[in-house]
């Protein structure tokens, strides 16, 4: 064998879930003295072993057993000498297949053989399995029977590092124990307690942790017992943590894993998710088609006989044509027909018993539950609709609509209110003018014969229809339709006394307006449509709206009764619109109405008039005129072009007044005169049109003569008045705008006089002291900001400042105003500081008057001071005018008193 297995003398036992009372030890295989490559057999376990009790095992999950195949690559089966009582998992692992008694005194030899799948090669080894009475670990006082877990061995305080994870199998428990409790389960121990005492303890779901108390363990023997009885529906699985510590609380050994699986029981029985089952399926169904599925579940553990269900129909009603026309899948629950024959018409329904049972069906241990199955059959239309008698008849009085003539009867075996039963009807003969409709009354499935359309009892007096039924589904394959499915309905038309009409209506005539009283304008009838019935029609008058028409009762002449006027406000668009009616004697009387339209031509018969008639011109037009229009009631050619003239009388119209005529409706009146009175003056003005006989008029234009602003406004009180602006409104008006004058007079005075306080205190400040520096800005209006203006750079003599102190241009301080670029003075020697601004002002002016250059002082104004000017008679108003920095010399040097 190779190296790396001789190395291996025991290994940690990978994992499991349950197993035998014999422990599983490994031994030599005698082959592995040949220098071949032969199975090796990996035996995981701890050193000390445990399994639970006996009548708790069903199935044990052993040690893999592993095939070392050096390289080889091919796939390897595996197989054992006791298929019986054991089974190898292509992985290696052994399973238990039965239930296992241990032997205290034999151990069991279990011969496992590798099978190459390529070659056929085949390897044999051995597992022996021992009870744990033949190991060499004694186990400590206690039950000796029950199954131990040992913490693995540690070296250097760390776990030994191993090929396998450790992990520790599952211990199984049945659940709805009897007791007595506390059952013990499994004892834990560690390798240390030889040496020195220690303490255990287990913590998790079901013991420190909610559900608390289900577990327990002893802390000295570490017997792990449960409390009371599990159920496996509740929880199916614990997960505890076992800890090892000595007497000082100081952990020994590293925690361990521990799974509790709760082993199922049949105590549940079968719950079918619905007590009652509905489902459907179509009378003449074939066999085999599917009606519907019932489920039920059993909270038994499904991957046990305990949750496995079967099912069953236990009885069928009614037994109709058979006992058994269904079956049921006894996995599934599907439920499918087995038998032809399913008539909706005999039998509408079936009820099925279903029942579930667990343990896979076995009736002598499993348990079972019953639910019912309706199952109802649906209709297909295998039945067509069939009238009631061949023949049927009716009714109608002349000029109805929407009324019913006649009731067609069926019958239909099919189920009422479905598409199958549901009669459509057709007329198919006997309305060629579509007259007539047969709608389906839903309730009863009747066909309702409705007129659609007006009948005329002089046109036609009798119906005769051919009428279909089919239902809104055709019929199932198979079956067709009787000669009962058509019938005729013959119906009878009475006559009824109709209303007199107008032909044409309206009725439309033109003339000219003007038309005398008592003309003819012309004769307006209507027929009677009753043929066979002599009947007398009159004529009276329903609107006029103006009063200007009159209709002979019985010829139907209608003549003028006043001057018809175009323009008057009944005609709308040349047209007058009247209103006659025709009133017949039959029993009961009819009426009928007729509209007369009559188009009015137009004649010049209105003269034309000036608008607007009212205007404003100021008292000097500069220039100022009046723009004025013609207006004429008549139409195009009886209206314009207008002529426009000025009347003759009286004599001063056409001395103060002149009209030019700017287009064929519109002229302009203007003074002819450049000054003319304020005043009221109404201007005759002559409008003549160009009618056929043309008319004119002399109409008045009322003008109002007034003083005007600068923007040709009027302005005396009148135009005011005009505006809609009383006197106390005009007083309110002016006392706001003086107050609001005298407020702002306040402020500029105050502003004045405390722009004057701060020149005075600047003027008192030493001029080498730079007061920017300790000016502050506030954030108000007025002199504030002003106050901050002053340059005092100016007021020092150039020469006197350091090469560095001088800004260049274009750079100020943060708190400076923007100011233009000021003119740049020549540089002048260098001169005492003065004591007061008197003697510096007379230093500047010997500076200026010794200047080599000539060109002195560039402040223009300053040249006019000389050394020789006694300055009293010299005006210094003009420094006002350079800005704050020279006031407060205008105001010392000034020829003011003060």
């Amino acid at each position: 064998s190779s190296p790396k297995a001789q190395r291996i003398t025991a290994l940690e036992h990978r994992r499991g879930s349950g197993g035998t009372s014999e422990s599983l030890r490994w031994r030599q295989n005698p082959l592995w003295a040949a220098r071949v490559c032969l199975p090796v057999v990996y035996i995981r376990f701890p050193q000390d072993c445990f399994y639970p009790p006996p009548q708790q095992i069903s199935m044990f999950l052993s040690p893999p057993v592993d095939f070392l195949d050096c390289g080889r690559g091919a796939p390897v089966r595996m197989e054992c000498n006791n298929p019986s009582d054991f089974r190898i998992e292509a992985d290696g692992v052994v399973y238990a297949a039965r239930s296992l008694q241990r032997s205290p005194q034999h151990a069991l030899v279990l011969l496992v053989k590798a099978i190459d799948g390529t070659t056929q090669q085949q390897w044999t080894t051995q597992v022996r399995m021992e009870p744990p009475a033949l190991s060499s670990h004694v186990p400590p006082a206690g039950n000796t029977d029950l199954m131990e877990i040992s913490f693995p061995s540690r070296r250097n305080s760390q776990l030994k590092r191993m090929k396998r994870d450790w992990v520790i199998p599952p211990i199984n428990v049945p659940e709805n124990s009897r007791g007595p409790f506390p059952q013990e389960l499994v004892r834990i121990r560690s390798d240390h307690d030889k040496s020195r005492a220690l303490r255990y303890s287990v913590t998790g779901p079901g013991a420190d942790q909610p559900p608390t108390g289900i577990f327990i363990i002893d802390p000295i023997s570490g017997e792990l017992s449960v409390n009371k009885p599990l159920d496996r529906e509740h929880i199916s699985n614990f997960h505890l943590r076992a800890h090892a510590v000595d007497l000082n609380g100081n952990q020994v050994e590293n925690p361990i894993d521990i799974v509790i699986n709760v082993i199922d029981m049949n105590d549940n029985r079968p719950e079918f998710t619905h007590q009652i089952w509905n489902g459907t399926v179509p009378e003449g169904s074939k066999p085999g088609t599917f009606v519907m599925t019932v489920t039920s579940v059993d909270k038994d553990d499904p991957k046990t006989a305990n949750g496995m269900l079967r099912y069953k129909i236990l009885s069928q009603t009614p037994e109709s044509p058979t006992s058994n026309m269904f079956t049921i899948n006894n996995k599934t629950g599907g439920i499918i027909t087995v038998a032809a024959g399913l008539d909706r018409e005999k039998v509408p329904q079936y009820t099925l018993i279903i029942q579930a049972t667990d343990m896979e069906g076995n009736p002598m241990y499993g348990l079972s539950n019953t639910a019912t199955a309706v199952i109802r059959i649906t209709d297909v239309n295998d039945n067509p609709p069939e009238f009631t008698a061949e023949m049927f008849s009716g009714e109608v009085r002349e000029n109805r609509v929407n009324v019913i003539v006649a009731n067609l009867t069926v019958t239909d075996k099919d189920q009422p209110n479905t598409p199958a039963w549901n009669a459509v009807y057709k007329i198919t003969g006997g309305d060629s003018t579509g007259r007539f409709s047969v709608p389906t009354d839903p309730t009863t499935n009747e066909g309702l014969v409705t007129v659609v359309k007006p009948i005329d009892y002089e046109t036609s007096r009798t119906f005769v229809l051919t009428v279909e039924a089919k239902n809104e589904v055709p019929l199932a394959r198979g079956i067709h339709y009787p000669h009962l499915s058509t019938a005729t309905v013959s119906i009878r038309v009475m006559d009824e006394n109709e209303s007199p009409y107008f032909e044409p209506n309206p009725k439309l005539i033109k003339l000219e307006e003007g038309l005398m009283p008592e003309s003819a304008l012309t004769i307006f009838t209507a027929q009677d449509p009753d043929r066979f019935m002599r009947q007398k029609i009159t004529y009276s008058k329903l609107s006029d709206p103006a009063n200007w028409l009159r209709i002979d009762p019985n010829t139907g002449r209608i003549t003028t009764i006043a001057t018809l006027d175009r323009e008057s406000s009944y005609v709308k668009n040349n047209l007058y619109n009247a209103t006659f009616m025709g009133l017949d004697d039959g029993k009961p009387p009819a009426n009928g109405t007729g509209t007369l339209q009559i188009y009015l031509l137009d004649i010049n018969d209105n003269a034309p008039k000036v608008f607007p008639q009212e205007a404003e011109i100021c008292e000097k037009p500069e220039p100022n005129a009046i723009n004025i229009t013609a207006v004429d009631g008549d139409l195009n050619p009886n209206a314009g072009p207008f002529a426009f003239e000025l009347a003759h009388r009286p004599f001063d119209v056409r001395r103060n007044w002149t009209i030019t005529r700017i287009s064929g409706d519109h002229a302009q009146v203007g003074l002819k005169i450049g000054f003319l009175e304020s005043g009221i003056y109404e201007i005759p003005i002559i409008i003549t049109d160009s009618g056929n006989l043309p008319m004119s008029n002399t109409s008045y234009l009322r003008v109002k003569v007034c003083q005007c602003d600068i923007n040709g406004d009027c302005t005396d009180q009148q135009h005011i008045m005009a505006a809609g602006l009383g006197t106390g409104a005009i007083i309110a008006i002016l006392l706001c705008i003086i107050i609001l004058l005298i407020l702002v007079l306040l402020f500029v005075v105050w502003m004045k006089r405390r722009d004057k306080e701060r020149q005075a205190k600047q003027l008192l400040i030493d001029p080498e002291d730079d007061v920017r520096d300790n000016i502050l800005k506030y954030d108000e209006e007025g002199g504030g900001e002003e106050d901050q203006d002053y340059d005092l750079s100016q007021l020092q003599q150039p020469d006197t400042l350091e090469p560095d102190a001088i800004k260049p241009v274009g750079i100020r301080r943060l708190d400076e105003r923007p100011l233009h670029p000021e003119p740049q003075y020549p540089m002048r020697s260098a001169a005492p500081h003065p004591g007061d601004i008197g003697d510096f002002i007379n230093e500047g002016l010997k500076a200026a008057d010794n200047d080599p250059t000539g060109s002195g002082s560039t402040a223009g104004s300053l040249s006019s001071l000389n050394s020789s000017s006694s300055g009293g008679d010299q005006d210094y108003d003009y420094l006002n005018d350079w800005g704050p920095r020279f006031r407060k010399l205008a105001d010392m040097y000034g020829g003011c008193d003060d």
